[in-house]
Order: C-alpha cells, then structure tokens, then sequence
C-alpha cells in the first residue's frame, strides 16, 4: 500500500519532489539509452511522432508513481488511469517532450513528471539527459538546475528580450499556427528561439536563459512539470487573455513577470489583426 500524501503540506511536497525525480532521471537514462541507435518510429499524424522508448519511458514513469504514490497518473501515450482518479492531485508525464529531436539525433528532449493539484501546477521534475540538465521546483517556493537554486531574469525592456515559442503539429493544415506571433514579435525583441520541447523552453525561463515564451495548442503533460518550475523561480504564467494558467487551455504565456504585459499585448495585437482580415 502507498503512504498518503498531504499536498499542502511542505514537507510532503518536498517528499513528492524527491519522487518525481527519481522517475524522471529513471525514465531518462532508459531514454537517453536508445538515443542515436535504431528504435521504431510510429506516426500519430502528419508530422507527430512516436516511438517505441516513448512508450517505454511511460510505462516505466507509470509504474513507478504508482509505486510510490496514490495518485492518478495521466502520460502522453497512455492517457490515465482512472482506477486512481482524484480531484485533489493528478501526475501528468511526458515521457519524451521533444520526441521529434530525438529521433533525429538533436539533444533538446527530456522527461517531465508534474504533480497539477487542485487544478494548479504545483511541482515538477524535468531531466534532459543529452544534455545533462536537471530542473526541478514547487510552485512559489523554489526552483533548482542541477541542484543549484535558479531564478528568472531580470530583463525589463522587451526590445532586448530573448524568447522561445513553438507551432502546433497541425500547423500545415490550420491558420492558427503561430506564424504570423512568430513574426510580428521577432521584429520587436531580440531574438526569438525554437528549441522543440515546451517543457525545456519553460525551464529555460526559469532559470533566466529566455525571458519569456509563448505557445498555443500544448498539452498538460507538456507544460505542468515545467509551468511548477517556472513559479518556483519566480515567473509569471498566463493565458493569452492574461487570465490565470490554465494547463487544460492550451494557450500559454511564461516570462520573468517583467516583461510579460508586453509580450500579451503582442500576442493581442496579432489576434486583432488576424479576427479583421
């Protein structure tokens, strides 16, 4: 039988921290173990790819929680299992975020184990393992890389802001696929990245490479784990709108909480021109 956990509680939350990490450096060395070697590629739409250390890496995560925790666990192939639902707190894995990298060999992938209670992200572990990065943090409290407390930027002016963003796997197919954000914004600040993993590009935020990113059409499993650690270093999160994060939207803004008025009113800007064309 697993122990109960009180969700609210610091030390428990610390103690859940400890095991979100174990899984992930777990799944992550299974991950890293087929990296540039031959595995099987499935496709789960026209650009959406899937492979067999995917589903590995998963079940590997799923187990493990299980294990250890009484939580209901929600992955990226699996989807959850519900024989442990509650509405309190919910683990949402991805097993390879940035599946397409690895399958072509770039080093941007990792693993990310997130705990999302009462709706709110409330802790992450995230493991690189090409490149030999850890970030873990609870909301509001603390955020680590590779043991080390890090912190969001203090950038304040947007024109010297470096940001990351990505595009939807249906971006051949809808108009709404972040070309025309990727654009306008691109001529407005520094510089604009694509690394190919939301959970690294959030992590990159907290610990003040990027001073913010933008994405739409994201899953929970890609953004929990890091939204968590993003508030742990001091970020700010956001819909669009500017409403409070919502990991079921889809639509995310994550800054150093200086910079992110601006970049929601680019983002407003674009939507306006796109809704009167």
């Amino acid at each position: 039988m697993t122990r109960s956990f009180d969700v609210h509680a610091e030390n428990d939350q610390r103690a859940l921290l400890a095991i979100a990490l174990d899984v992930a450096r777990e799944a992550s060395e299974l991950v890293l173990s087929g990296w540039r070697k031959k595995f099987t590629v499935d496709l789960k739409g026209p650009v959406d790819l899937v492979t067999d250390f995917d589903r590995a890496s998963e079940e590997l995560a799923r187990d493990r929680l299980h294990a250890r925790t009484p939580f209901t666990v929600v992955g990226e192939e699996g989807g959850a299992d519900l024989s442990r639902a509650s509405d309190e707190a919910k683990w949402y894995v991805d097993p390879i975020d940035g599946t397409t990298n690895f399958v072509h060999g770039h080093p941007f992938f990792c693993v990310s184990v997130g705990l999302l209670a009462n709706g709110q992200p409330l802790l992450g572990a995230i493991v690189a393992p090409a490149l030999r990065y850890e970030f873990t943090g609870i909301a509001g409290k603390f955020a680590t890389r590779n043991g080390e407390p890090c912190h969001v930027s203090t950038a304040t002016e947007f024109s010297a802001a470096l940001l990351a963003t990505g595009f939807p796997y249906d971006r051949r197919i809808s108009d709404d696929n972040n070309f025309d954000a990727f654009v306008a914004i691109k001529k407005k600040c520094q510089a604009v990245r694509r690394c190919g993993s939301a959970a690294l590009d959030l992590c990159f935020v907290a610990e003040g490479t990027y001073d913010g990113y933008w994405e739409k059409k994201l899953n929970a499993w890609d953004i929990t784990g890091g939204a968590a650690i993003v508030l742990g270093a001091g970020g700010r999160l956001s819909t669009y709108g500017g409403e409070p994060f919502n990991a079921m939207r889809g639509d995310l803004v994550a800054t150093n909480g200086k910079i992110h008025d601006a970049l929601l009113r680019e983002l407003a800007e674009v939507q306006s021109k796109r809704t009167t064309k």
